[in-house]
């Protein structure tokens, strides 16, 4: 059974929000030529289906997160260090719960780019790499 008492600051969870909620604007602004709309819809709804620790942070009404969405450069300099924060907090106080944030993001940003018909885009897929790589950098 999953330790819901791991003590996270409010800090914390905007961390980890950001991160979750940023990596899948990253892949609606990178999948820009098929439906942002559909792909930010499919990812979110991913986010949603989180359970432990982890889903109830996602799940929270957003407090004091600004993604920045002026460019994807912008926004990726945000949440690529966030998810590889994110992965470090919860690696130090719950293992389990760090997996369990990895994989919700992955499950995400695979139903975001499930949301176009066909193979994902060049740019999807180079986005789902550099996310992939800042959830493992931790």
């Amino acid at each position: 059974m999953t330790n819901y008492s791991a003590s996270l600051s409010d800090q914390d969870k905007i961390t980890l929000r950001t991160a979750g909620y940023g990596a899948v604007e990253l892949l609606s602004i990178a999948g820009v030529a098929d439906s942002p709309h559909k792909i930010a819809t499919n990812g979110f709804l991913a986010l949603t289906s989180a359970t432990g620790l982890v889903g109830h942070v996602l799940a929270e009404k957003p407090k004091g997160e600004k993604l920045n969405r002026k460019s994807a450069a912008a926004l990726a300099d945000q949440v690529l260090p966030a998810l590889t924060d994110s992965m470090h907090l919860l690696k130090k106080q719950d293992p389990a719960e760090a997996d369990n944030f990895r994989n919700t993001v992955i499950v995400a940003v695979n139903a975001a780019a499930g949301a176009q018909r066909g193979e994902v885009s060049p740019p999807m897929a180079e986005m789902i790499r550099k996310i992939t790589e800042a959830l493992d950098a931790a």
